[in-house]
């Protein structure tokens, strides 16, 4: 907002990246940090596929990934990538055929797993194919899955082996004259994962794709996505985000965007600045917010809303947002516009109005910002 400054204290200095691209996304070189997320349905169900991958891109998705695991999954593909509305990034593991014919079919990425791809003589096969096809390439290293001589030299999954096996892969991709790539070195374990993040952070200038693999269900994975994706961010290092969760992809996207909004990476959509409730509420806080947040999810544009059951800190939060309403007495509360006091209103038509006043500030913001 004009009237939120960024200040000092919060400026986050991104780690500097070569930027490459998937499909018609910009990733790394200082382009928006991506959101991503992956269908889970079975891939050669076309149908079934896009609905997912539409669904996804409605609330945000800047890339979809669809594993890849068969010959009628590739095939599918063709189609898929045909009618989707963002970039497909075709999942490989085990079988580099199908990275081959994931390129043909048209996919903007191939995602290829250095601990079960194969031998060098297959990733060059690969590269190939990504050459040819005009593919970026995802190198994705992941500490449950590393080549058994990483193992027998480490003797355990360890930061130091997850980023020599994406170095090694790099080496493999570069010596080929291929450059189109980003890394990713993800683990279950926050502190690995973090740890080999930071290691390949160091020792190359790739775009990173960030993730905490099997993070877990919605709560527990959001939480600990958050902390592990979150510190990453904050120390500047990521150019796509997927956040892992045992849950429908909407809701990774979801949550990876209120990941990077927290730290005022990326903006979209309404920001809810709401309390936890508690005696001296003037109307139903929860309920109120539950409500708002199915209402307000189609609004894209970047905008905050505060909703504080008393004075305590209501008109504080309000002063922050472009519409705020803080619970009063007898019924009615405060509307603030633009951080300032405008009118009262009465808890019973609040929701309406709220709604109201919100979809007209994002119809003024976006003006504003076709008019720049």
């Amino acid at each position: 907002m004009s009237h939120n400054p960024i200040r000092p204290w919060r400026d986050i200095e991104r780690r500097k990246s070569r930027q490459i691209m998937v499909g018609n996304v910009p990733v790394g070189g200082g382009a928006p940090i991506a959101v991503q997320t992956m269908t889970n349905t079975d891939s050669s169900d076309v149908k079934a596929t896009l609905a997912q991958i539409n669904a996804a891109a409605e609330v945000g998705a800047d890339i979809v990934r669809v594993s890849t695991p068969d010959v009628a999954a590739t095939k599918a593909l063709k189609e898929i990538v045909a009618e989707s509305p963002v970039p497909i990034v075709a999942d490989i593991h085990f079988h580099y055929k199908r990275a081959i014919e994931a390129a043909e079919a048209g996919a903007a990425c191939l995602r290829i797993n250095p601990g079960n791809i194969g031998s060098p003589d297959r990733v060059r096969e690969v590269i190939k194919a990504a050459k040819d096809h005009g593919c970026s390439i995802r190198i994705g290293v992941n500490a449950g899955s590393l080549e058994k001589h990483l193992l027998e030299k480490y003797g355990e999954p360890c930061p130091e082996a997850m980023v020599e096996s994406g170095l090694d892969h790099i080496r493999i991709l570069e010596d080929n004259d291929f450059h189109e790539y980003k890394i990713s070195v993800k683990a279950s374990d926050v502190f690995l994962a973090a740890a080999a993040y930071h290691g390949i952070a160091e020792a190359t200038d790739a775009p990173i794709h960030l993730g905490i693999t099997e993070a877990g269900g919605f709560v527990s994975g959001t939480i600990k996505s958050a902390i592990g994706l979150g510190n990453l961010l904050w120390a500047g290092i990521g150019d796509t985000i997927r956040v892992s969760l045992s849950a429908d992809p909407v809701e990774e996207i979801k949550v990876g965007y209120e990941i990077l909004k927290s730290l005022g990476l990326r903006h979209r959509g309404v920001n809810i600045i709401s309390c936890p409730s508690c005696a001296r509420q003037g109307f139903d806080v929860i309920s109120t917010v539950a409500e708002l947040e199915t209402r307000l999810a189609h609004i894209h544009t970047s905008m905050s809303l505060s909703i504080i059951g008393c004075v305590v800190n209501g008109p504080g939060e309000a002063l922050m947002t472009d519409v705020g309403f803080t619970g009063g007495g007898a019924g009615s509360g405060m509307i603030y516009l633009a951080g300032k006091q405008d009118h009262k209103q009465s808890n019973a038509g609040m929701i309406d109005h709220i709604v109201e006043l919100v979809e007209k500030r994002a119809a003024e913001i976006e003006a504003a910002q076709a008019d720049e």
